[in-house]
């Protein structure tokens, strides 16, 4: 099993991770008031998709996440796309980032001191397909074998698509977070992060605790970083602190900008953490986390934020 993260850390302190892809190509004038959020743009605006890892990648990050985290068969099959057109826009979204990262890293002036960024292939939850916000909710009426069916045809595609790993992400419960550790077993070379998404600074969405769900990980090492993203960063330290001592593997958060998400409407709404993200990086890390970036409503700036800290 290939784990890149290992190796990244081995020779940086943390690594870098990007942005909101989402809510960067709404400020860049994507119109992503639909079911396919930001997967929308891999059929209508796929240039625009690469814009922004480049720009990401300029502002220091060391990993693409890729636009596949609502890109799923059965909301494409919604839209009228078959199998093999839907697979392909998978594909190609890993093709975006990577020929993002090909145009970053060929530049010298650009890529002094860095090391070569990595593609993160990004499997959102079962209830980002719902599109009704129950990945901020879990609840799941569906049992373990259909959540195993739903991702299993993605999870095939990404694998081999080229990515250096694959990210699930804003996995709102312990049960799916377990499933898809196991299903990555069917890709033994294939290693992935888990992030969970939470409700306060001690549970998950679903209202388990955040450090019974990552020790309950332990046995999994395909699962080579776990943390929280899509989180407010007022919970992120009380989070950290809570998977500290409970996991051997690197942590992570990527928190969104602290406003509120409503699933229904896909709007924001609240003010966003008035707290500097380059200074709250600095104290996550100190707090143990390896892995700092931002979710949706952070940009390019917040990242550089990050970089600032990390340097500093």
């Amino acid at each position: 099993m290939y784990d890149p993260i290992k190796d990244f850390l081995a020779q940086r302190p943390m690594l870098v991770l990007d942005g909101a892809l989402a809510t960067e190509l709404e400020r860049r004038g994507a119109d992503l008031l639909d079911s396919l959020w930001s997967a929308k743009c891999l059929i209508e605006q796929p240039d625009l998709i690469r814009a922004v890892h480049l720009d990401y990648f300029r502002a220091g990050a060391d990993v693409a996440t890729t636009a596949t985290y609502q890109a799923t068969f059965e909301g494409f099959e919604r839209r009228g796309l078959g199998l093999g057109a839907t697979a392909a826009l998978m594909r190609l979204a890993v093709s975006l980032a990577a020929s993002a990262r090909d145009e970053f890293w060929s530049s010298d002036s650009l890529r002094l001191g860095r090391l070569r960024p990595l593609i993160a292939a990004s499997i959102g939850p079962y209830g980002a397909m719902l599109a009704d916000g129950s990945e901020y909710r879990g609840g799941y009426s569906v049992d373990d074998r259909a959540l195993a069916e739903f991702h299993r045809p993605r999870m095939q595609v990404l694998a081999d698509a080229g990515a250096d790993l694959l990210a699930f992400e804003t996995i709102p419960c312990l049960r799916e977070a377990i499933v898809l550790a196991r299903l990555l077993e069917e890709w033994p070379e294939r290693s992935a992060w888990i992030s969970f998404s939470c409700r306060d600074g001690a549970r998950n969405c679903e209202g388990e605790d955040l450090g019974d769900c990552v020790a309950a990980l332990r046995g999994h090492p395909q699962i080579v970083a776990v943390g929280v993203n899509c989180t407010a960063p007022q919970y992120v330290t009380p989070l950290l602190r809570r998977m500290r001592g409970r996991t051997d593997r690197p942590l992570m958060v990527y928190p969104n900008s602290g406003e509120c998400y409503d699933g229904s409407s896909k709007r924001w709404t609240g003010i966003a953490d008035s707290a500097q993200f380059g200074d709250q990086a600095r104290r996550w890390y100190e707090e143990g986390a390896r892995l700092i970036g931002g979710c949706c409503r952070t940009g390019p700036d917040d990242i550089r934020a990050v970089v600032s800290a990390r340097k500093n």
